[in-house]
């Protein structure tokens, strides 16, 4: 469910990134999802101490899944193509099941092996149908490197950003509960983004903006910091890391199937085929397995 609405308040959020700044959005959507969030806040009584490595993790959760998430994917996006940056993201749930793996000592079964590859299959395949952009392809940037490259590698830190987010939150909700976690990275997540969110503000004509612009941003806010986190860090107390990682082929598929069912696009035979074996990615890591 997190992971589906991802993919649709992606797509749908479209015009959003046409009236406002990439700063100023951010800005606003932290501070909506923050007053949509303030009971969460509050410490139930049964709520352990925080210990010094549970700040630390509470901050990096937010700092890399949030904040430099955003900015690596903005960029890096900017510099490569659309095919490019989909291939590189489909290493999601194979740099996930690694981390996992490394950090909490996971076992990583057969079936979610070959979900994970199912998945990296699936997504690259439906990139790779998207059609090609070289606008970057050939032009020198740092350390003599086509900024293409660049951007290929921006795309990758943020897949390791995000499976840093999925790994971090498998840790949290170990102690803590998946609202309190949501309203404290969320809280977080404003603090870093606030100076250039200001700076974003300072010169935007907020006048110019339509009223179903604003109702589109408060869905946006509500989707992007309040339910889909709320969503995955319930889902990652009952199931492994590496396991979840598997799912970030929903997020793919839910932005296609808005953009068919709202906005008149349509798929070919080959991204049907590639959302088949996403799919039975899906199947083959969730099947429950022999109990002993």
């Amino acid at each position: 469910m997190s992971m589906s609405l991802v993919g649709g308040y992606v797509a749908l959020s479209k015009p959003l990134v046409a009236v406002f700044p990439v700063f100023l959005l951010a800005w606003l959507r932290f501070g909506i999802g923050g007053v949509a969030m303030l009971r969460w806040l509050r410490k139930p009584p049964d709520e352990p101490a925080w210990s010094p490595h549970t700040r630390r993790l509470l901050f990096l959760e937010s700092f890399l899944g949030n904040f430099l998430f955003s900015i690596c994917m903005l960029f890096g996006v900017g510099l490569t193509t659309a095919v490019a940056a989909g291939v590189v993201m489909s290493s999601i749930p194979a740099v996930v099941a690694v981390l996992s793996r490394v950090f909490l000592k996971e076992r990583i079964g057969k079936r979610t092996m070959g979900g994970i590859a199912c998945a990296a299959i699936g997504i690259g395949l439906f990139s790779l149908q998207k059609g090609a952009d070289t606008h970057a392809a050939g032009r020198p940037g740092p350390l003599g490197l086509d900024l293409q490259v660049w951007g290929n590698l921006l795309v990758f830190a943020a897949v390791v950003c995000e499976a840093s987010y999925v790994v971090i939150g498998k840790r949290l909700t170990e102690g803590l509960g998946p609202k309190r976690i949501s309203a404290i990275i969320n809280l977080w997540g404003f603090v870093l983004v606030t100076p250039l969110g200001i700076w974003a503000a300072w010169r935007f004509d907020f006048g110019s903006v339509r009223l179903d612009t604003w109702g589109l941003l408060v869905f946006y806010a509500l989707a992007a910091s309040v339910w889909t986190v709320w969503l995955w860090m319930t889902g990652l107390k009952t199931i492994p890391a590496s396991k979840a990682g598997v799912f970030a082929v929903m997020l793919p598929l839910s932005a296609a199937t808005i953009g068919v069912v709202f906005m008149g696009e349509r798929l070919t035979p080959i991204q049907l085929l590639a959302f088949g074996i996403a799919l039975l990615g899906l199947v083959l890591a969730t099947l429950p397995g022999r109990k002993p």
